[in-house]
């Protein structure tokens, strides 16, 4: 192996990168988070809803990976960003399948509650230093995508109105 730094934690039977010797998981964290650079936090915002909100589940996964170096709190709360953040997509895929038109729009619902809570979340751990100033524009990803999503319903609730 190299001296690079690579987005994988050691386990407890592998190695740091050669070269990279920190002292905690934390000081490598920082070094994984300096070596991915602020360009891997900037969002691709593909036309595709779905293919958008694939590139937001990568991220929100790449926020998790980061958070499990920012101590026991990081933990704790990537799992929750990591769960809100890849299930949204995951209900838009399904609301194509819907038995209905009513029921399509119940999973669009179920993904715009799970991206609100995924954008909450991050923007606690943001608040509290725990995500640093470089994922701000996962965070406003976020934000886009529940107006997106808050439009789409929006939209859809008026047609069946009328």
């Amino acid at each position: 192996m190299t001296g690079e730094v690579t987005g994988e934690l050691p386990t407890s039977n592998s190695q740091l990168p050669n070269g990279c010797r920190p002292a905690t998981r934390e000081a490598y964290g920082r070094a994984v988070a300096f070596h991915m650079g602020t360009s891997q936090w900037e969002p691709k915002k593909p036309f595709d809803l779905r293919e958008r909100l694939f590139e937001f589940g990568l991220l929100t996964l790449r926020i998790a990976q980061f958070l499990h170096t920012r101590g026991r709190i990081g933990v704790a709360v990537s799992d929750q960003i990591l769960r809100a953040g890849t299930s949204a997509g995951a209900n838009y895929e399904e609301a194509d399948d819907g038995s209905s038109f009513r029921d399509s729009i119940a999973k669009k619902k179920i993904a715009l509650r799970e991206l609100k809570e995924c954008r909450w979340r991050m923007r606690l751990a943001r608040a509290a230093d725990i995500l640093t100033p470089e994922q701000d524009p996962v965070i406003a990803e976020s934000d886009e995508l529940v107006r997106i999503f808050s439009t789409i319903i929006r939209n859809a609730e008026g047609r069946e109105k009328s």
